[in-house]
């Protein structure tokens, strides 16, 4: 995987864990849940070799690629939440970025969560409401909350607003990714026509091929 491909993997996964946070919030649930098991994996996937042993199926990426896409490309209808969604976690990453105490939390905490899982076989519900507490304690203090657009009866949900922290710091995680392999705001504006490029090329990579005509 080249670099700019690495770059736009990564903010793609960033982008559809965001757009799940935004489905979730108005409607309560994720109309596949599939679409971000993967993304809630990685989370505790804490030395990873490569983009591509996260991300191994470029199907399961298709909703964040098209999310981007909205986003970057020359289309007039781009998302105004999804857009300050992806601001304020890459503020937020910089501010974590000059925190080693708040970065060597976060790692203690991502471990014991992992332990959790791997070593106890904690539920499910019990590994994302750990995720969503180590989201409220440790990143959420850096800086203003991100205010989440929704439904306020499903937002008063306490397994909603689990999902939903655990969405974010799962967006976070894809955002200094995106960092580590070289990825800089600027490139929004200077490189916006390669990450274009780019991204088109990873979505027909993700297109589910048809079934052939019996």
């Amino acid at each position: 995987m080249s670099q700019w491909s690495a770059r736009v993997t990564a903010l793609a996964a960033a982008a559809q864990c965001l757009a799940a946070v935004k489905q979730i919030a108005r409607e309560g649930s994720l109309r596949d849940s599939k679409q971000v098991q993967r993304l809630l994996l990685n989370v505790l996937d804490l030395n990873p070799t490569s983009l591509e042993q996260m991300y191994p199926d470029p199907h399961e990426l298709h909703w964040g690629l098209e999310t981007l896409l909205l986003q970057i490309g020359p289309t007039q209808h781009k998302d105004i939440e999804i857009t300050r969604y992806i601001v304020g976690l890459m503020a937020l990453e910089r501010r974590l970025y000059k925190r080693p105490q708040s970065m060597a939390k976060l790692a203690e905490r991502l471990q014991h969560i992992q332990r959790q899982r791997d070593d106890f076989n904690f539920a499910q519900d019990t590994i994302i409401a750990g995720m969503a507490g180590l989201y409220s304690d440790v990143i959420s203090p850096l800086s203003k909350p991100i205010k989440i657009t929704g439904k306020p009866d499903h937002l008063k949900q306490i397994n909603v607003q689990n999902q939903i922290r655990a969405l974010l710091l799962a967006a976070l995680r894809n955002i200094v990714l995106w960092r580590q392999q070289g990825g800089q705001r600027r490139q929004f504006i200077f490189s916006r026509q390669r990450m274009i490029t780019t991204a088109q090329q990873l979505l027909r990579t993700s297109r589910i091929p048809s079934e052939p005509q019996s």
